[in-house]
C-alpha cells in the first residue's frame, strides 16, 4: 500500500496526485489516512477523505480515520502494511516539521514529507548521494524501484572521501541497478560525506531532478536536539521532493 497521511483534505491535491501516481506505477493499493485531532468529527473527516478518493477511478483506495493520535503514525503504517508513506504538512513551521520527523522515526519504509508548496511528484530523474555510511546501500532498492516502474534516470553522487567506503557502496548499488537494467550514471561529488547531501539538494533543482533520496539521521545528538537534525534543514531549503529512508540498525548486526 502507498499511504498518504492527510492533515487538511482541502489542500491535499498535490500530495494526493503524487500518492495516486506512486500507487498506479508501483501497482499498489492507495491508502488515505487521517487522525481525528482537534475535535474534528470522525464522520465529517471520513466524508472529506472520501471525496478525495472518489477522484481516482483506476486505483483501489482505502480510507482510514484513526483516533489514536499522529504520534502513532509508525505503528499505524505497520498495521496497514504500508510500503511507502507520504505525509501532508499542515504548515511549514520548523516545529511542525520536527513533529512529523519525530513521528516518522520508527518507520521501516521510505517516507516523503509534502510541505505547503509541494508540487506533484515528477521522478523522471532521481539523485542519490552516497556517503561512507554502510546503511547507504538501503537506497539501492528504492532507486531501483523508480528506475524500473517510472523509467527514472538515476545519478549516484559519490562522496569525495579519501577512503574507499563510499566507492564500495556505489559499486553495490550499481550491481543492483545493473541487475534490473536501470539507467544510471555515477559522478564524484565535490564535497565529502559530510557535505554531499547538501550538494545534492542544491544541484537537484538546477539540473532538473524530481527527487532526492536521503538517509535520515541514525540518532539525535545534542546538536540535533538543539538546532534540529540535518534532514529538517535540508527539507526546509529544498525545492525538490526528498525521500527519506531511516537507517536500519538490525540489518548490520555483527555475527559471531
Amino acid at each position: 500500500m502507498v499511504l498518504l497521511c492527510v492533515h487538511h483534505p482541502a489542500t491535499a491535491e498535490a500530495a494526493w496526485e503524487s500518492a495516486s501516481s506512486l500507487a498506479r506505477h508501483f501497482k499498489k493499493t492507495l491508502g488515505l489516512l487521517a487522525f481525528a485531532e482537534g475535535g474534528t468529527p470522525l464522520e465529517l473527516l471520513r466524508e472529506e477523505l472520501q471525496r478525495l478518493a472518489d477522484g481516482v477511478g483506476d486505483v483501489p483506495v482505502q480510507v482510514v480515520v484513526r483516533t489514536d493520535g499522529f504520534g502513532q503514525l509508525s505503528e499505524v503504517c505497520e498495521e496497514l502494511e504500508a510500503s511507502f508513506l507520504l505525509v501532508q504538512q499542515p504548515d511549514d513551521r520548523p516545529r511542525t516539521l520536527q513533529r512529523t520527523l519525530t513521528a516518522c522515526r520508527g518507520l521501516r519504509i521510505p517516507y516523503l514529507i509534502c510541505g505547503t508548496g509541494f508540487a506533484p511528484l515528477r521522478p523522471d530523474k532521481v539523485m542519490v548521494p552516497v556517503t561512507f555510511l554502510e546503511e547507504e546501500y538501503e537506497k539501492a532498492q528504492f532507486a531501483s524501484a523508480f528506475g524500473r516502474f517510472y523509467g527514472s534516470q538515476v545519478l549516484l553522487l559519490q562522496a569525495n572521501d579519501y577512503g574507499s567506503k563510499a566507492g564500495r557502496t556505489v559499486e553495490k548499488i550499481s550491481a543492483l541497478l545493473d541487475k534490473f537494467q536501470v539507467s544510471y550514471r555515477v559522478e564524484r561529488a565535490r564535497g565529502d560525506s559530510y557535505k554531499v547531501e547538501r550538494e545534492a539538494v542544491r544541484r537537484a533543482a538546477g539540473e532538473g531532478y524530481g527527487l532526492v533520496l536521503l538517509s535520515a539521521s541514525r540518532d539525535y545528538g545534542l546538536d540535533d536536539l538543539l538546532f534540529g537534525p540535518k534532514e529538517r534543514h535540508l527539507l526546509r531549503h529544498s525545492s525538490v521532493p526528498i525521500l527519506l529512508i531511516n537507517p536500519r540498525g538490525d540489518l548490520y548486526a555483527l555475527c559471531d
